[in-house]
């Protein structure tokens, strides 16, 4: 564009900026897309993607150890994790030029470099001024470390998906999604692993039913943790690390992984100079995701509640037709779909059953589990678990909740089930393929409205 002016900048090419992006284009816009780093962000270089590869070879390794149980003679040699990295660059980098090319096609000017909010509609990238009419900010995340020194043995998520080698023990500190889902792919390559979580559950944030059954099953697999006590310090030589929690209590191992939550990437960027609202590093826009400042929008992880990759495509989308006066729907937090990939799956949207009747009442809130011992192919996966439906009584579903091997292909029901407001009744009508896992969502149903079949 002549003298570097675009009817909307963006700042930031992770999964939140450059859906902004995309669609913008698609509405008539002209775009720049500036980022310092990757174009796709955390979520496709060190995140979302590259951490799933892993899983995938670790259930494959999962498999092979387990495969006599279903009458075949396999074994598990040995993990070549420098094997495993490369299978995981390979994926990465076929997305990444996938994304570029489309950027391109899509004819999004991207921009190389440090990009810095000097007014309300200006942007400098590395000493250039760039002008926007609109502006979206969209600068992501960073691992948080809580002053721990990160190299050596101590390691964030970007360090651990760079080792090629497998260690031979782990203490995660963080029972979160990230940390959960990192012990569960170790164990699988035949880690020692110790979760430390200083709150009382693991995955804290999902349904208690959900919790409870995720840690019987990492207790079966044999990952070792401890609940309840933050750790102290992190310490290291050249033979491993050792954690000191505040009760005293250590724990020794070969690495450390910290994986304790992802912090707002705001730093030195200009956001409050220019009078942009903010509260402990994040960007408070208000629910239309407007700062306040005169056309400049917040998406992403920066803006405060779950930090997704999909909430940050939903936003980047929302926010490119709010600005061509679409007038899109808003989406709140607790209806966002999430997964944790770890063994067994863990899969949620809406609401739990404690906040559900902390929203509508105890008296005004009916649930259902339906165990998947009951599913003909969760019997041939060789997976248990349930699927959990919360709906207001005589109301629509307002939470689902499923924890199973694969269980995680089945949110897209979920989803659908609690954001069109579905009643029991309603989704009971359907019919629901047999025998697929799918199944025991239309089984929860039919119990729900009070008409069980197998339940």
């Amino acid at each position: 564009m002549a003298d570097n002016q675009y009817d909307i900048l963006v700042l930031g090419g992770g999964s939140a900026g450059y859906s902004a992006a995309l669609r913008a284009v698609q509405l008539g816009y002209s775009v720049a897309l500036i980022e310092k780093e990757k174009l796709g962000g955390t979520c496709l270089h060190w995140g979302c993607i590259p951490t799933k590869a892993y899983l995938h070879s670790a259930e494959l390794a999962e498999g092979a150890r387990e495969s006599e149980k279903y009458g075949i003679k396999a074994s598990l040699e040995s993990i070549d994790m420098a094997a495993v990295r490369e299978y995981k660059n390979k994926v990465v980098q076929g997305k990444y030029k996938g994304l570029t090319g489309l950027m391109k096609m899509r004819k999004v000017d991207v921009i190389q470099g440090n990009g810095k909010l000097t007014g309300p509609n200006t942007i400098d990238v590395d000493g250039t001024t760039y002008t926007g009419e609109h502006i979206i900010l969209a600068t992501g995340s960073f691992s948080k470390t809580l002053g721990i020194e990160i190299g050596g043995r101590v390691m964030t998520s970007t360090e651990a998906l760079e080792i090629d080698f497998v260690p031979k023990s782990a203490i995660v500190l963080g029972g979160g999604v990230i940390g959960c889902e990192f012990a569960s792919m170790w164990r699988s390559f035949g880690v020692d692993v110790t979760v430390i979580e200083g709150l009382p559950h693991l995955v804290a944030n999902e349904d208690p039913a959900i919790v409870k059954i995720a840690e019987r099953e990492f207790k079966k697999r044999g990952i070792k943790y401890n609940l309840g006590t933050f750790f102290e310090k992190v310490e290291q030589n050249d033979d491993g690390a050792k954690v000191t929690l505040a009760d005293g209590k250590e724990f020794e191992a070969e690495i450390v992984l910290v994986a304790v939550g992802r912090g707002p990437n705001t730093e030195g960027m200009g956001f409050e100079d220019q009078g942009i609202p903010m509260d402990r590093g994040f960007v408070t826009p208000d629910e239309r995701l407007h700062t306040g400042v005169a056309n400049v929008y917040a998406i992403g992880d920066i803006v405060p509640g779950v930090q997704l990759a999909h909430r940050g495509y939903q936003q980047g989308r929302f926010v490119a037709e709010e600005i061509a006066g679409l007038n899109p729907v808003v989406v709140p937090d607790i209806n966002v779909p999430k997964v944790t990939f770890t063994e067994p799956e863990i899969a949620s949207v809406g609401y739990s059953q404690p906040k559900a009747e902390e929203k509508f009442g105890k008296d005004n809130v009916e649930t259902f589990e339906y165990n998947l011992a009951g599913n003909g192919k969760s019997s041939i996966l060789g997976t248990g678990g349930i699927i959990k439906l919360v709906r207001e009584k005589d109301g629509p579903i307002v939470g689902f909740h499923a924890i199973g091997t694969r269980i995680s292909e089945q949110i897209g029901e979920g989803q659908l089930m609690v954001n069109w407001e579905a009643y029991p009744e309603d989704v009971a009508a359907f019919i629901h393929a047999h025998p697929t896992q799918n199944e025991a969502i239309g089984e929860a149903a039919m119990a729900l409205a009070g008409t069980p079949l197998h339940g």
